[in-house]
């Protein structure tokens, strides 16, 4: 044999057998599950204070003693506060039923990171972890931890004996009550608030520290990579004061991002979003107060924590040197979680309405999309929905949006890893909760006692006889559109209107003839009997053309901004509580306003159309209940 073609021979050979040898080392992931539990916001309910002997109120039902928030502070929150602790059970629950053996936390595991909930959280994590041989995985949310360090606070709103409200706080002197409606306040330093330090040394089997059955678990300031790993050198590379970085000239804060390898193959990177930046150049570094929320996300990351981004694209680059598939989650979306519909909702709210400054701007998505991340779970906004977006270079980012166990629509994520690196993503609603009527009774006094002081807008005591924990959240999401959304997000004149016209009358409204706009027709309807009359004909036809009848539109405008909200927050499982037929009639009108001219001389005809703009999107974008990502090309693709 020619001594040239022999070489080449020989290095043929010698890269194939290394080839081979290292795609065996890559173990088959096909199958592998991972649940994404998002929001819990768990209060320990039954938790004890340890420098304090109060327990809480008495529960009638059980003889035991719990410590619980008012009916009332729960449905004025976006949040539940006590029941989602039963249906973080039931979704652990589930988990272990189905024998999915890794869980990851992005963020707002307890409600603001006290050292009771935290502890109660802990223990829950470690029963199921010994029972059933999960794996959990947490990274930081904006309420755990609050901020960068410790700091006093307390809570106005537990339930105290008699139905009043009993203030707790970790410190005398933070707060005076009213005796008339409130208890006297206890004191414990168990309800402060933990920084990074009491947080992740509570929490550090769940990831923030490395296990020795890892086989790699790196920072974002590790000075090692995956071919020269060892577990000591993680040890070291957890410690806090090794994982800090300087978010302004003089100011250090920790950042406990993190990447692991659980399972041969899978690199899980749980990305701490948090950026926490100075109020002012004067304040002092130490102190939680000198620093802005960081509720704001991945705006300030491009911003105040760019390391993060070169370190996102260092572990992409290693992930694909070595046939590792990458799993990234978070606390905060990276992609518009309004079905790209910001523009038309800041048009219409105006721009410091439905937490507008948490929608990441476009350059986010771009950015980590070209760092190589493929897909990435996220939580805060407590919606189900998918996002998408393909950069200029032609690298696709789908993020995915965990729903909240503790709003609705209460469900986890579960993606499965099947072949030819794609995945599957299915949304497990949590829709019946043993126990979570176990503290309704509580809710009774609360209520008898709001009566007795004739408290205006009391919550709807009808709430207390829903069936299961899916309409409890459901019911929960209406008495918060009256209570609160209502009165915070719509402009007044758009909110007169909607409450008092009816389906049939939107329908007309949208095809008569006339210069006047909306609320003038319908406060002068005999003045446009003639218009009126051409107009309900025309809609008769156009009900007939898309085989609807009258008895279809037999919704209130109420009920239409209810089930405007539902499609927001859990996007096409609100299907669940809205029929076929009721979405049908809102794709008809959704349509009959995008074809309208606009005209500008008419406020609230702009406002309606703009509004169906807005639901038409939230009916219409990429599939969020069961579906499948290639990580290849991005391609999104329902599961029907």
């Amino acid at each position: 044999m020619n001594s040239k073609y022999a070489l080449v021979y020989i290095l043929s050979f010698f890269i194939f057998f290394n080839f081979s040898t290292s795609a065996q080392k890559v173990k088959n992931l096909n199958g592998t599950q991972i649940a994404f539990l998002s929001d819990v916001h768990l209060q320990d309910l039954f938790g004890e204070f340890s420098d304090s002997e109060y327990k809480g109120v008495l529960n009638p039902k059980t003889g035991e003693s719990v410590l619980i928030r008012t009916m009332s502070s729960q449905l004025h929150s976006t949040r539940i506060f006590n029941e989602n602790y039963f249906a973080f059970l039931a979704a652990l629950d589930d988990i272990a039923k189905r024998k999915i053996k890794y869980v990851a936390l992005p963020g707002d595991y307890t409600d603001d990171g006290q050292p009771m909930h935290v502890r109660g959280l802990a223990k829950i994590l470690e029963q199921y972890q010994k029972k059933y041989g999960i794996e959990f995985f947490i990274t930081t949310g904006n309420h755990d931890p609050v901020g960068p360090f410790a700091q006093e606070s307390g809570k106005e709103d537990f339930l105290g004996t008699e139905g009043k409200s009993q203030p707790i706080y970790s410190k005398d002197g933070m707060y005076k009550p009213n005796l008339q409606i409130e208890q006297p306040v206890v004191i414990t330093a168990d309800i402060a608030k933990m920084g990074y330090l009491g947080i992740t040394d509570q929490l550090k089997n769940f990831g923030f520290h490395p296990n020795a059955k890892n086989k790699f678990w790196a920072t974002p300031f590790s000075n090692y990579s995956s071919e020269n790993y060892s577990f000591e050198k993680a040890l070291e590379s957890a410690k806090l004061f090794n994982r800090m970085y300087e978010v302004a000239p003089g100011y250090q804060v920790p950042d406990v991002s993190y990447v692991v390898e659980p399972i041969d193959g899978l690199w899980l990177m749980a990305i701490d979003g948090n950026v926490y930046i100075p109020k002012k150049m004067d304040g002092d570094p130490k102190d939680s107060k000198s620093y802005s929320e960081a509720s704001t996300g991945y705006n300030n990351v491009l911003s105040n924590k760019k390391h993060l981004i070169k370190w996102v694209s260092a572990i992409s680059e290693q992930a694909k040197k070595h046939g590792k598939t990458l799993v990234a989650f978070s606390h905060f979306p990276m992609i518009d979680f309004n079905d790209d519909a910001s523009a038309e909702i800041k048009e219409l709210l105006g721009p410091n309405k439905w937490q507008l400054n948490r929608v990441p701007v476009e350059e986010v998505a771009q950015v980590f999309a070209d760092a190589g991340l493929k897909i990435h779970f996220g939580g805060h906004m407590h919606i189900n929905d998918t996002g998408v977006r393909t950069t200029a270079k032609g690298n696709t980012l789908v993020n995915i949006q965990t729903p909240s166990l503790a709003a609705y629509i209460p469900a986890y994520k579960l993606l499965t890893l099947k072949k030819g690196n794609v995945v599957d993503i299915q949304t497990i609603t949590i829709d019946n909760v043993e126990r979570y009527n176990e503290l309704f009774d509580l809710y009774k006094t609360e209520y008898q006692f709001l009566e007795s002081q004739n408290t205006k807008d009391i919550w709807n005591i009808d709430i207390l006889k829903t069936k299961n924990y899916h309409d409890f959240t459901d019911f929960h999401l209406k008495e918060l559109v009256r209570l609160r959304f209502l009165k915070d997000d719509w402009p007044s004149s758009f909110k007169d209107f909607i409450l008092n016209v009816s389906a049939e009358e939107l329908l007309i409204l949208n095809t008569i003839q006339t210069d006047e706009d909306f609320d003038f027709i319908l406060k002068n309807k005999t003045q446009f009997e003639k218009e009126w009359k051409e107009a309900a004909l025309k809609s008769e036809q156009i009900l007939a053309q898309n085989k609807l009848n009258k008895a279809d539109f037999n919704w209130t405008g109420n009920d239409l901004l209810i089930d405007f909200y539902r499609f927001r927050s859990a996007d096409e499982l609100a299907f669940a509580d809205v029929s076929e037929k009721r979405a049908a009639t809102y794709k008809v009108l959704s349509k009959l306003f995008l074809d309208s001219k606009d005209d500008v001389s008419k406020p609230l005809q702009k406002q309606m159309k703009l509004f169906f703009n807005i639901f038409n999107k939230f009916m219409h974008e990429v599939p969020a209940d069961h579906f499948t990502v290639d990580l290849k090309n991005g391609e999104v693709e329902k599961v029907k």
